[in-house]
């Protein structure tokens, strides 16, 4: 059974008096679209395969010219070489280099034994309300790839040498030369040899077995500033696992989880405070004690004070970030209604009230007709 051919000016979307350029254009957009290195969908390497066949045919004034008089039978079929054989596409990089540029490929063609950066890691660290607002400093523990105790790194025991590899003379990379469908290229793979080392070690270190990094338990001492937010991270340079051939430490980011307050709460940099008043208290004021996170506080309340009043301690929120100021504690009336009252407090209290003349009617209710709702009238 056959599979009939799809014309190749439909396979690269051309019309048939497309000019040299237009075919080089679409081979360009489709060849970048569907490269195995680039594209890993289902069909992504047929696809490929037939948009090369096309463009082997169509960029070639004898070939189009049979092409175009007799179809797919004047090229046999097969548009020319083909692939030569190859099943692998990763070679295909230093073609396209010369083709759509050195961007393409440049994966491929980056040296293996090149220092490369070590990971980020992520930790977290559960402080106090307090610690957030004035600043602390915590010991933390993580596990993380490091640099060999044993070897430093050099992936060989102390006191014996390395070598360079005879097969890549130290490059890590093998270069071959193959005949493809653009012609002669040079493909360039990790040597199998030094596994893109450039170096064999003959007598490999016994404690990373000759990794040049082991898994370890590090501790460290972080300093979390005052004035730090429940969720904020902080950065330790350096910090995170060790880099591969002399790369770049990673960093350690740490999540710093700030615990509620029983009694106050945080809005940005200020503090706030429900404060319990009696009636009496708020009716003919009073000075109280107020709780602060540097200890009690007196202050003024006026007689009439109503529920949600708000009275305002400058400078006993939490600090700005790298500012020398702080934010304020806000205070705010909380004022208890008593659910019992003796004979003679309800008597006292149903006289205020009457005086005040709040003893009828719902409207105009003010905190003694409340207190009325509350406890009952006889």
């Amino acid at each position: 059974m056959t599979t009939s051919k799809r014309d190749y000016y439909n396979v690269l979307g051309i019309p048939r008096n497309a000019s040299e350029e237009d075919i080089k254009k679409a081979f360009r957009k489709l060849a970048l679209e569907f490269h195995p290195d680039r594209n890993r969908s289902d069909g992504a390497e047929s696809r490929f395969k037939e948009v090369n066949e096309a463009y082997q045919v169509l960029s070639d004034s004898k070939k189009r010219s049979d092409y175009d008089r007799f179809g797919h039978a004047a090229v046999g079929g097969n548009g020319g070489r083909g692939f030569d054989g190859y099943d692998n596409f990763s070679g295909f990089g230093d073609i396209f280099d010369a083709f759509f540029g050195s961007g393409f490929g440049a994966q491929t063609r980056a040296r293996p034994n090149a220092p490369r950066p070590g990971g980020d890691l992520q930790t977290s660290v559960a402080i106090e309300f307090e610690e957030a607002v004035f600043g602390v400093e915590k010991d933390i523990e993580i596990e993380r790839i490091d640099v060999c105790s044993r070897c430093q790194g050099a992936r060989a025991e102390p006191g014996s040498q390395t070598h360079t590899c005879a097969n890549c003379k130290g490059a890590g990379q093998v270069r071959r030369s193959q005949q493809g469908f653009f012609g002669q290229f040079v493909q360039v793979t990790t040597c199998g040899v030094c596994r893109g080392e450039g170096s064999t070690i003959s007598n490999p270190c016994t404690q990373c077995r000759g990794m040049g990094r082991e898994r370890r338990k590090r501790k460290l001492a972080v300093k979390i500033p005052g004035g730090i937010d429940d969720r904020t991270q902080i950065r330790l340079s350096r910090e995170g696992e060790a880099g591969l051939n002399g790369g770049r430490p990673g960093d350690l980011y740490v999540v710093v989880r700030v615990r509620e307050h029983d009694r106050f709460l945080r809005d940005g940099t200020n503090i706030y405070y429900s404060l319990p008043l009696d009636i009496t208290q708020a009716t003919l004021g009073a000075k109280v004690k107020v709780p602060t996170l540097e200890g009690e506080e007196e202050i003024s309340i006026p007689a009439g004070t109503q529920p949600g009043d708000r009275f305002t301690l400058k400078n006993k929120g939490v600090p700005y970030l790298r500012r020398n100021q702080r934010g304020s504690q806000i205070v705010t009336a909380d004022i208890k209604v008593p659910t019992s009252l003796t004979d003679e407090q309800r008597k006292m209290f149903q006289a205020l009230a009457e005086s005040m003349g709040n003893s009828d009617g719902a409207e105009g209710k003010g905190i003694f007709g409340k207190i009325k709702d509350a406890l009952g009238s006889e």
